[in-house]
Parts: C-alpha cells; structure tokens; sequence
C-alpha cells in the first residue's frame, strides 16, 4: 500500500462516541448510531490509508484517527438550491478584500 508522506493536508475519521455511550436525551434514530467526526489536517508522519495517524489542524490542534484520505476536496455545499444571501454575502467579502467595503 502506498505511502502518504508527512505533511501531506489529510482527513481522518474517528468514532467518539459508540451508539451505547450516547445521551439518552436524543431522537431514537439518533441514538442507534455512533458520533463521529472528520478532521482535516497536516499528517505528523508517513502512513497509509486506515492507519492510525496523528494530524496537525490549521488552528494547531492535535487529532488522531484513522486516515481516510489525502488532499481530500472540499465538498460542502447548500444543496440544489439558490440561495440569494450567499451570492450577496460573497460579493461583500470579495470588495472588502479590495478594499471596498466596510
């Protein structure tokens, strides 16, 4: 299996919490499953996909997990919708990036 080299941008996936270790005060179908979390970040040392690996966040927080990916996209979105306010809200941060805006 081919080796991720250190420093490589990375996401990791972990369970925090396993469906029996969950709060009782959550939706049934909530409960029935575990809580997870997905982390990007910088790798701290050479591994290969479903390693353990300790990751470096752009904030500076240390994660582990298991290493899902490298160079994962980003694939967040609002759906297939439009969505005024988010054109609205780009065009403002793009003219205060010039210099235009408040």
């Amino acid at each position: 299996m081919e080796k991720i080299k250190a420093g490589t941008w990375v996401q990791v996936h972990e369970i925090v919490l396993k469906p029996e270790e969950r709060t009782g005060k959550l939706p049934e179908d909530t409960k029935k499953v575990p809580l997870e979390m997905w982390v990007k970040g910088f790798l701290k040392e050479d591994a290969a996909i479903g390693d353990t690996v300790e990751i470096e966040t752009l904030t500076g927080r240390m994660v582990s997990g298991s290493l899902v990916a490298a160079e994962p996209a980003y694939s967040h979105g609002f759906g297939d919708i439009y969505i005024p306010e988010m054109l609205q809200i780009g065009m403002q941060a793009r003219a205060i990036l010039r210099g235009e805006g408040e």
